[in-house]
């Protein structure tokens, strides 16, 4: 989602906003005022951790009773890439630690 905009802050690339980056900032603009609200932990129990890795990047939700307490994602590092798919899915867990 974010990949034609991050791409530019690279220090070989040139800086150029076409149509793909301005669709790229629309969109997330879009998605960051119409975030999911966030609740407030209940207690210390039933909390369930959801995470997802690819070769892209690492995500990580953080949930009790269905609700979202936290999240968190990022790109991976250029070393990373190199990492098995249960090293990745481990990372997606440890960035929001």
């Amino acid at each position: 989602m974010a990949l034609p905009l991050t791409t530019l802050t690279q220090k070989s690339q040139y800086f150029i906003w076409g149509s793909q980056q301005e669709e790229a900032f629309q969109l997330l603009k879009n998605k960051l005022c119409n975030a999911p609200i966030l609740a407030l932990p209940e207690g210390t129990e039933n909390f369930m951790v959801y995470c997802d890795a690819s070769r892209q990047g690492l995500g990580c939700v953080l949930m009790q009773k269905g609700k979202i307490i936290a999240y968190a994602f990022r790109q991976l590092k250029i070393h990373e890439k190199k990492y098995t798919t249960h090293d990745l899915e481990l990372g997606a867990v440890i960035i929001k630690c």
